[in-house]
Parts: structure tokens; sequence; C-alpha cells
């Protein structure tokens, strides 16, 4: 389940305005708000390599890993085709956050194959050594953009690549209609955030601290970064 844009914009404005604190415009939380997804996406991942090191529990609701993966599992893509693929192998796929396994469909073995990530100083020495040059049944590939990738030796049939990978959030946005130059929520072209429901407080928490320093307000900011400090730190305990 989501996390309701209008909800969270909602009482990002209710804090924000306490004691004239000031207004945050549309524009402004619409960039604080894909701000803090970001943010709080990109940390699952030192988050997870942290607790990775910790010693696991066996309580299925309170294993930090677990709730880890599962917030993590939203943004997971598999075997996603890549359509767009050159008679020289080189190939594009859609925009992700982190690329995990590329594989195809081996003819000769009747299996997938899973086509290894190489990088670009390697590939020289791999394909002049018999014993690891490149094959149909042991390929490879390197990164050539972010985008884009050349395969060795060179697969062309589109429809037997394939890839996993970790999406980005989509941009959230909160649209709205003018009443009396007053701006209220319009669902329509509205997105809402991706992140596990459980993230809404921390949204609006992330929203404010950057809301405090547009307003130039240092408690605004202060408050809001030691609510941040606070949850982080009992996460960690």
């Amino acid at each position: 389940m989501a996390v309701n844009i209008d909800t969270v914009y909602q009482r990002v404005q209710a804090i924000a305005n306490k004691e004239q604190r000031g207004y945050i415009t549309p524009q402004e939380f619409n960039l604080h708000a894909n701000q803090a997804q970001m943010d709080i996406f990109e940390q699952y991942f030192y988050d997870l390599e942290f607790f990775l090191t910790q010693p696991s529990n066996d309580t299925t609701y309170a294993d930090m890993v677990d709730m880890l993966n599962e917030k993590i599992d939203i943004f997971e893509r598999y075997r996603q085709a890549i359509t767009d693929l050159s008679a020289a192998g080189v190939g594009t796929w859609a925009a992700y956050y982190r690329m995990g396994e590329v594989y195809y469909k081996c003819a000769s073995l009747d299996q997938w194959v899973e086509i290894e990530k190489i990088n670009q100083n390697q590939i020289h020495h791999i394909q002049n050594s018999p014993l690891t040059a490149p094959t149909l049944t042991r390929p490879c590939y390197v990164q050539l953009t972010e985008l884009t990738f050349q395969t060795y030796p060179t697969i062309t049939v589109e429809t037997d690549i394939k890839c996993n990978y970790i999406a980005r959030p989509a941009a959230v946005n909160w649209n709205y209609t003018l009443v009396n130059s007053y701006p209220l929520y319009n669902a329509t072209n509205s997105l809402s955030f991706e992140l596990h429901a459980s993230e809404e407080t921390e949204l609006v928490i992330k929203i404010l601290a950057l809301a405090g320093i547009t307003l130039n307000d240092p408690n605004l900011y202060q408050m809001a970064a030691g609510e941040d400090a606070k949850s982080e730190q009992q996460e960690k305990q």
C-alpha cells in the first residue's frame, strides 16, 4: 500500500503553519517530497548492509532484515525483457536504480544462462585467453553507459535477454486546482509515494526538515532533524 501524497501534504502544512511558521507552496512541497522519498529509499541499502552484520532474531514481524527486504521488494522487477538490442549485441534497458541478474535463453543448453557483468578494463584480457573467452554458454557483458551494454559474444535475439533490477521510485506530484487563489488538492495527475505505508511519518519529518531550510526557520529544521535522528536511533538499538 502506497503513502497517499495528500495525507502527507496536509500533515506537513499543519505542522509548518503551527505558530505561524510559514506556508510551503505546492512547488516547494513537491521538490521536498521527491528529495525525501529518494533519501529514504537510498537509505534502505545502507541499513540492509548494516543489519546483515548484526545478530538476527526469529520474530517474524521484528527482524530488521526482513522488514527492509519487504520495503525493497516493492521496487524489484523480475524477468524484464530487453526490447532494444542491436545486431552488434548492444542493448538498452529501462531506467533502474540497481541492476541484478542479466540472463538469456541459451538454445544449445535449452535453459536460462546468466550473462556475467565484466568491467570494461577486463574484457580485453578475458577475450584473449582461451580459458576465459566468453561463449554462448558462458557469456558476459560490459556497461557502456548508464542504460546501454555490450554482450560478449554477440547475442542478438531480442526476446531471449532478460534482467532483474531494482527500479527507482516514481516522482511524486501533489496536483492542485486554484479556488479563490488557494490551492486545493486535485487527484487528477497527482502521484502518491511508492514507498511502504510505514514510511508516512518519516516522509513528513524529512519534508519538514527540508522546509525548515526553505522557510529559514531553524526551529522547524531542528525539530524535524531531531525526530529523524531519534527514529534512526530506535531502529538501530
